[in-house]
């Protein structure tokens, strides 16, 4: 029977480094798996390629910001402590290559992980989470200080008691992000395990499976393997959340609504033609306005503000295009973003800093610029109805 032996680590502590390559020596295993996946080992070698259009299109700037702020902070308290983020799988593959041992990388593709995990996520927890990273971006303190503060040693980081405090912590912050992060990749990493241990079995009943996965996710696992009916279908566990109709959502879509009738009330009704010219002029500026400033907020080109202010007033009206959109594509032709920029991102020391990035700046345009066209519709909706003396009871 193939025996698989967990090496459960902490991804900026040195005494994982250690540990994985001391359990990789001594037991010799036929696999080495990671938890990797190609794009997360691509990273780490610096040989991933973004595509900054894609990136901007949906809810995808979101994502990424948020993906790197996660990243930021982890790479933060690597230097804190001398340690690269990912240095134990890198030397765990390091290890293997040298020891002759086959490698497999078992975890899901990042970029489905963070969509399915934003996504799951509700809209206060998401605001919650967002500025909680950017507090602890731009706190003075520094990350080993705030773990100290919440009684947690570094060197305890991967024992049991604190692993189960920290996700108990994490699922009462947000349940459904938690079980995006830990269960769904749990259950992942359990089969893909499974697999490479029933391929094995053929070649090597005796074999040795070293896995390499951080604390938090160990008995995750295990209780997978010792229950593999439970591990959901590769289908549910990687598929691409589909849009759904929240709160939020129907909401936007019902002051949409409401303005369209209000305009269509007001265009069939005997209100002075310049009454409603200057609701529309009071529309068009409140959305140009508060889109644009958006993009200055962001520190964006002149152009991709002006673009904002122009089309914020359209896109506001049409679910299929996004003022932030449009935004970001501008500021990506006059940035140009190149591989140094996502290699960089990582690297900056202050947000100031952060702020001259190409690559960050195309992203957090857009984000901005959407988030100043979505208040300019709200605004803009209740400025129409009180210039022209509408009421929403006779929209409807």
């Amino acid at each position: 029977m193939v025996d698989i032996i967990f090496v459960g680590t902490g991804h900026v502590l040195e005494k994982s480094v250690r540990e994985v390559k001391e359990k990789i020596e001594e037991t010799k295993p036929d696999v080495v798996a990671v938890e990797l996946c190609r794009a997360r080992y691509k990273t780490l070698t610096g040989e991933y390629e973004l595509s900054v259009r894609d990136a901007l299109k949906g809810g995808k700037p979101y994502v990424l910001l948020v993906q790197w702020l996660l990243a930021y902070l982890q790479k933060r308290l690597g230097a804190d402590i001398g340690v690269e983020p990912g240095a134990e799988m890198l030397a765990a593959i390091e290890k293997a290559k040298e020891l002759h041992c086959r490698v497999a990388l078992i975890d899901r593709d990042i970029s489905v992980t963070m969509q399915r995990f934003w996504h799951e996520m509700r809209f206060f927890e998401k605001l919650k989470m967002v500025f909680s990273l950017i507090s602890s971006l731009t706190r003075g303190i520094g990350l080993l200080e705030e773990l100290e503060e919440e009684g947690i040693k570094l060197e305890e980081i991967t024992s049991g008691d604190v692993v189960t405090r920290l996700v108990e912590e994490l699922r009462r912050l947000s349940p459904n992000a938690a079980r995006v992060l830990i269960d769904e990749r749990d259950a992942y990493m359990a089969r893909r395990l499974l697999e490479i241990s029933n391929m094995l079995s053929e070649e090597k009943p005796d074999g040795k499976i070293v896995a390499v996965v951080g604390a938090g996710h160990v008995e995750g696992v295990k209780r997978y393997l010792e229950h593999p009916e439970n591990i959901p279908p590769d289908e549910e566990l990687c598929c691409l959340p589909k849009r759904r109709l929240s709160f939020a959502k129907v909401f936007g879509l019902s002051i949409i609504v409401l303005v369209f009738a209000a305009f269509l009330l007001l265009a069939l009704s005997n209100i002075p033609s310049g009454v409603l010219l200057t609701a529309l002029f009071y529309w068009f500026i409140i959305n140009g306005v508060l889109s644009a400033a958006g993009v200055v907020a962001a520190r964006g080109h002149p152009f991709s503000a002006l673009t904002a202010f122009a089309v914020a007033w359209l896109t506001s009206l049409n679910p299929f295009m996004a003022a932030g959109w449009l935004a970001g594509l501008v500021e990506l032709y006059m940035r140009r973003p190149d591989a140094s920029d996502v290699k960089n991102m990582l690297n900056v020391r202050s947000f100031k800093e952060l702020l001259q990035n190409r690559l960050f700046k195309v992203i957090l345009v857009a984000a901005l610029a959407n988030l100043g066209s979505m208040l300019g519709t709200f605004l803009g909706a209740y400025a129409v109805l009180k210039i022209t003396g509408t009421h929403i009871s006779s929209i409807f």
